[in-house]
């Protein structure tokens, strides 16, 4: 019998894993809030299924692995919320379920190291909303889980590229911050080495091995294109959306050893100068 995979929320992430999959033989389904999206996923080869509103019990009945990727709200995982009873039944027969949570559940640590171990400690919203969909996926009783904590996610049409060139790209400067990214390929093939080693209980971090300040990768990617570098703005005086804001709130260098340790792992773009020059080449054909 094949594989089959139901993904929720099937978005940026989970397309890139299905890429993989597909073509191994696997059955997708895959989540979508729009019709208009239907053709789009067929197009991948993943059978597109309507959320939350169409009835995916049937996909749960045949899955053998699920993905969530859908984000929690103030009123808990909505996959949970509507499939908890139904998730409970199938549980003892999954052989894998994988949850994309983030590494902003650690929250701030101005700058220092963090891995799978540290206390979980998230200075927004955003991520005590993660902490708490974490820890309702983790009471399921008899659930083969595995956590993934992301950084921030890149890849083709989620790079710098596009605002340097139309000059709305900015440098903005605090004192200490620092991030960690990953491009969507790195998180394609942890999630395929985690599936293939299954670990129930197992916790990773996926980010790349360079956390570095935001404006150093808006800099190198204006050098790359070799435009004038955007102008650096002080934090204080930056004007920015509360969303972009509260990223700026937390300043960590995530680990992610056991992604390599457990799963042998071998990043593809283990820097963002790697990465986007890669992204670069893709994009101009």
């Amino acid at each position: 019998m094949g594989k089959t995979l139901l993904s929720f929320g099937h978005g940026y992430s989970a397309r890139a894993l299905a890429r993989r999959l597909v073509p191994q033989g696997w059955t997708i389904y895959g989540t979508t809030r729009k019709e208009s999206k239907f053709k789009e996923l067929e197009g991948d080869g993943v059978i597109p299924e309507l959320w939350p509103d169409g009835d995916l019990s049937e996909a749960l009945d045949r899955a053998s692995h699920v993905l969530i990727s859908a984000s929690p709200d103030a009123d808990g995982d909505p996959v949970l919320l509507k499939y908890g009873s139904k998730i409970n039944e199938v549980a003892p027969r999954l052989e894998w379920v994988g949850y994309l949570s983030t590494t902003g559940v650690y929250g701030d640590h101005q700058g220092r190291w963090v891995d799978e171990n540290t206390a979980l400690t998230p200075a927004t919203k955003r991520g005590q909303m993660r902490v708490a969909a974490e820890n309702d996926w983790k009471s399921v009783p008899s659930l083969p889980l595995h956590i993934f904590r992301l950084a921030g996610i890149y890849g083709p049409g989620r790079g710098p590229f596009e605002k340097v060139l139309q000059g709305t790209a900015r440098r903005i400067i605090k004192e200490n911050q620092v991030f960690s990214r990953i491009h969507v390929e790195d998180i394609a093939q942890v999630l395929e080495a985690s599936i293939a080693r299954p670990d129930p209980g197992a916790i990773y971090n996926l980010c790349d091995d360079d956390p570095a300040p935001p404006q150093d990768v808006i800099g190198f990617a204006a050098e790359l294109l070799e435009v004038p570098l955007p102008p650096e703005i002080p934090f204080e005086k930056a004007d920015l959306t509360p969303m972009a804001r509260s990223f700026y709130a937390e300043s960590k260098r995530v680990r992610n050893a056991r992604i390599k340790s457990d799963l042998g792992v071998e990043l593809i773009y283990p820097n963002y100068r790697d990465g986007l020059r890669a992204l670069l080449k893709s994009e101009q054909g």
